[in-house]
């Protein structure tokens, strides 16, 4: 028999092989969730910060008062008209795309609005901002929704919203320290890295668009008549004399039906608005998001005016309901689509009841208690209508959903501000701000109104 070898006396070293250095890749949905979440942040600062700043900056460059609002107005016009527009056209040539050309504009404006030498110029470049923000954010809620799988981007959409939601609270504190200790001019310059942080990570992000699936051309006519209807619209209440564009705006709204009835690859495909539960949250969402503003605004002002507190102060007053607007996006990112509707409701109407305490007159303690329950309210009602009206649509079709919400979105902001006007010190001695004619009543009627009726909808649409 063969003898059996002897094992050696010690083992036979392998050879060694040089170590490799793991990097953990971050999967190219975080870059795209990092991109939305950042850009939201940039534009949600820029829009807060600077009301706080306009006295300055109107003191500064001497502008008449007849100018000054619009440095904001023009804002809110230029992007609530293009919305519509720019949602489409991330559907047709891709949402990053769209997303990084937004980027880019809103840089370039932001630099022409911090070296602006006069109010006009600053108020043009404004509207060239205004158009920015308006590719950043249907393209931004539309691509979140095409890289994830379905139920997983509205989770996407509420971390991006709840990130934004800190730069919507603290925005007014943030512009009124760098007005008092920096420059009116830096609100502007600090969008400038922000933009060019988002551009990295968009860079990073995956393109859901399909090069090999032709396109339809761009709908012109309606492209024209929905960014028309509403600028002609806004004029019109800027100025509610001049009755001529009022029919104006419904002329070129009862055009935009017509073109969209006809045209075979419609702007805007009016079976959106069949969409019941599309509705009920787009519309409840722009009643939260009307309150939202005033109660930024108005409760400042209230500390301020009516109790004599220090702008420090008062910004501090603010962190916690801050904190509790921020947590509304993620929150509403896990509500699943069937309850969204519901739990819309049940939002606004604690909104109304915390809204309608803080404006009885009570202590200041209690004052930042119901404020933060309101906040919070507030803040899901204000993410359900961007993550539930994007799950209740096509995928397909996600960015001209998302540019029909915001645009909704955005120009409830202006009834946000009319809203909101300066609280006098006499009204909160008289005995706090009851009635109708407060603003943080005025808002929690809206709120009561809308819970009533998207619960009416919600309803229908269970049967």
């Amino acid at each position: 028999m063969p003898a059996t070898p002897s094992p050696p006396p010690f083992p036979v070293p392998r050879p060694e092989t040089p170590p490799v250095l793991l990097r953990r890749r971050r999967p190219p949905a975080f870059w795209a969730v990092a991109a939305v979440a950042t850009a939201a942040f940039c534009v949600q600062l820029d829009s807060f910060a600077l009301n706080a700043a306009l006295p300055a900056a109107r003191a500064a460059l001497r502008g008449s008062g007849d100018a000054a609002p619009w440095v904001v107005g023009g804002y809110l016009l230029a992007a609530g008209a293009l919305m519509p527009v720019a949602g489409r056209l991330g559907d047709l040539c891709g949402q990053r795309r769209v997303l990084a050309a937004g980027l880019a504009l809103f840089a370039a404006a932001s630099m022409l609005c911090a070296l602006a030498p006069s109010l006009p110029l600053l108020v043009a470049a404004r509207v060239l901002q205004g158009t920015g923000g308006a590719l950043i954010m249907p393209a931004g809620l539309a691509l979140l929704t095409r890289v994830h799988p379905p139920g997983e981007g509205r989770r996407a959409i509420g971390r991006a919203l709840g990130v934004a939601g800190l730069a919507t609270a603290g925005g007014p504190f943030v512009g009124g320290a760098l007005a008092e200790w920096v420059s009116w001019r830096a609100v502007f310059w600090l969008s400038v890295p922000l933009c060019a942080a988002a551009a990295l990570c968009a860079h990073r992000a995956p393109d859901p668009r399909d090069p090999q699936v032709g396109r339809p051309p761009l709908d012109l006519l309606g492209a024209v008549t929905v960014t028309g209807a509403p600028a002609c619209l806004a004029y019109w209440l800027q100025r509610p004399a001049a009755w001529g564009w009022a029919v104006a705006a419904a002329a070129l709204g009862a055009l935009f039906v017509r073109a969209e009835r006809r045209c075979p690859a419609p702007l805007v495909d009016l079976a959106l608005f069949r969409n019941r539960r599309y509705v009920a949250l787009t519309a409840a969402g722009a009643v939260a998001n009307a309150a939202t503003v005033a109660l930024l605004y108005a409760v400042p002002l209230l500390l301020q005016q009516g109790r004599g507190w220090p702008a420090v102060g008062a910004g501090a007053a603010l962190l916690a309901p801050a904190a509790a607007l921020a947590a509304g996006g993620p929150l509403a990112g896990r509500v699943p689509p069937v309850a969204a509707v519901p739990v819309m409701a049940g939002c606004l109407s604690a909104a109304a009841v915390a809204l309608w305490a803080a404006g009885c007159g009570a202590g200041a303690v209690a004052l930042v208690m119901t404020v933060t329950v309101a906040a919070a309210a507030l803040g899901v009602a204000g993410g359900l209508a961007l993550t539930g009206s994007q799950s209740v649509v096509r995928r397909e079709r996600a960015g001209e959903a998302a540019g029909v919400t915001k645009a909704v979105l955005t120009a409830t902001a202006g009834a946000g501000l009319a809203l909101a006007p300066a609280v006098a010190p006499e009204a909160d001695r008289a005995g706090g701000l009851a009635g109708l004619h407060s603003p943080l009543a005025l808002a929690a009627a809206s709120c009561l109104a809308a819970a009533v009726v998207a619960g009416l909808l919600g309803r229908e649409t269970r049967r």
